[in-house]
């Protein structure tokens, strides 16, 4: 007697916490950041909270970015998701943004070449995402990716449209991560025993407090020598005031301190699931929707002069429920539409051409659909888990 045999579903690898709790509580580190802004100039506390939050957690979001993004030739699937995850909700958000500067009194200009506060990294992280296939192919990678950075530093004719300064300034943290995935650290590090994690952890913590520490006693150094706007790799040397050859150096030290800061992050990052391990799947949410939230305190002098003592606390403590807030399933299913067009009235419904120009695959179109009801992306830094990780509990990876 001959049986059946019975139909096999392919089995979904289940999202690893590690990265979850690191995406959460880097999202909610750019929210502290933002939230912070207005009290810098004037409260020495608040902007060495603000340089030592800003020495990692940019490259923190930009790596874990890169260690989960594909470096193969793209699918179709990859190419509908650079779409549906990023351009669309650039062009919505920015066109919002564009309407709401309107409504408030400004001149209405849709200028969707210079992006609006924080959607610089949606076009960088399309960018990225397009080239690093290409980068790959090279003997290093990395190397190059720094040369790039530095280079771009000494001309002035690489500025802020389209993001492109940003982009080639952290180009190297987007590469870091995938050579981080090359090197398959994530399996390993899950493996070692407890113990053995608290001595890299016990490193870790004390580089961090090392940073911290400096930060408040060298602060008229740092403001002296411009910092903050090294930091943001959205200027080039002369414009901040360096036209010295040796102006690249400050770019490269910051550069590989932020990868040493962002690996010493993800050792300190719980390894199982912690209550806001779900959050990890919401940073989408939280990166568009908190800049509508803190609006208000950087356009108005709400938060301009000397402040009390305690308003840099409660500004973090606000900004941390923000994110909170903005991860809760009720919040994601209104906002779905904008953060998440899913758009398929755009697309083409053949596989291919007359001409052959677009061969898919049967069903390349459909888009790919959610797990659990939850969202079909985790936002800026999201993806799907790295074939070498291992199982771990925790959401079932969307998408």
């Amino acid at each position: 007697m001959q049986t059946r045999p019975h139909p096999t579903t392919p089995t979904k690898r289940r999202r690893v916490p590690l990265w979850d709790n690191a995406r959460w509580i880097a999202i909610t580190l750019v929210v502290i950041g933002h939230g912070i802004l207005p009290l810098i100039a004037e409260d020495d506390i608040a902007y060495s909270v603000y340089l030592f939050i800003y020495s990692f957690h940019v490259a923190v979001f930009v790596t874990v970015s890169g260690y989960f993004a594909k470096s193969g030739p793209p699918s179709a699937r990859s190419l509908r998701q650079i779409l549906t995850d990023i351009v669309f909700p650039y062009f919505i958000f920015e066109t919002i943004w564009s309407v709401a500067k309107w409504a408030l009194g400004g001149e209405f200009s849709l200028d969707y070449t210079t992006a609006s506060w924080t959607l610089w990294f949606l076009i960088a992280l399309a960018i990225w995402r397009i080239v690093l296939p290409y980068l790959v192919l090279l003997r290093y990678p990395l190397l190059i990716a720094v040369a790039i950075s530095i280079g771009a530093g000494y001309t002035e004719t690489i500025d802020s449209t389209l993001a492109i300064s940003r982009t080639l300034g952290m180009l190297p943290f987007f590469v870091f991560g995938w050579k981080l995935r090359q090197w398959q650290l994530t399996g390993k590090w899950l493996d070692l025993s407890s113990r053995v994690a608290w001595r890299w952890r016990a490193g870790a913590i004390a580089l961090f407090a090392g940073v911290l520490l400096l930060m408040p006693f060298a602060i008229e150094t740092w403001r002296d020598l411009k910092l903050r706007r090294f930091m943001l790799y959205d200027e080039a040397y002369v414009a901040i005031g360096y036209d010295d050859p040796w102006s690249g150096a400050i770019r490269l030290v910051l550069l590989l301190s932020a990868m040493l800061l962002a690996v010493a992050f993800l050792v300190l990052m719980p390894r199982g699931t912690r209550w806001f391990t779900p959050f990890g799947t919401a940073t989408m949410y939280i990166y568009l929707l908190h800049t509508f939230i803190l609006f208000p305190f950087r356009e108005t002098p709400l938060l301009h002069g000397r402040q009390p003592f305690w308003v840099l606390p409660a500004m973090i403590l606000f900004c941390i429920g923000i994110s909170v807030v903005l991860s809760l399933k009720p919040v994601r299913r209104v906002f779905r539409p904008l953060v998440e067009p899913r758009a398929r009235w755009l697309f083409r419904a053949e596989p291919s051409t007359a001409t052959g120009t677009l061969v898919l695959p049967p069903g390349a179109m459909q888009p790919p659909p959610p797990a659990s009801g939850e969202p079909a992306t985790g936002g800026p830094a999201s993806a799907e888990p790295a074939p070498e990780d291992p199982p771990a509990t925790g959401p079932t990876p969307p998408g």
